[in-house]
């Protein structure tokens, strides 16, 4: 399984995101990360890890896609 851990990250974009726990796809098996946005309806969602721990470069940002900032007890 993926190392990310369960916390909060911030994403390139500014907004705040909960990881609650990485799983597996019941098909593919691929990693996928189960989280909530900590804004609006705080909506929960699931995006492959492999996307989570990727580098992007958009709009002038070069970095991360999403990065730890308080990791959980």
């Amino acid at each position: 399984m993926s190392n990310l851990k369960p916390g909060v990250y911030r994403h390139f974009k500014g907004n705040l995101y909960r990881l609650i726990t990485v799983a597996r796809h019941s098909e593919t098996l691929e990693e996928m990360v189960v989280y909530q946005a900590l804004y609006g309806e705080g909506d929960y969602w699931v995006r492959p890890a492999a996307m989570w721990d990727e580098y992007v470069e958009k709009d002038g940002y070069a970095g991360p896609r999403f990065v730890l900032v308080e990791e959980n007890p």
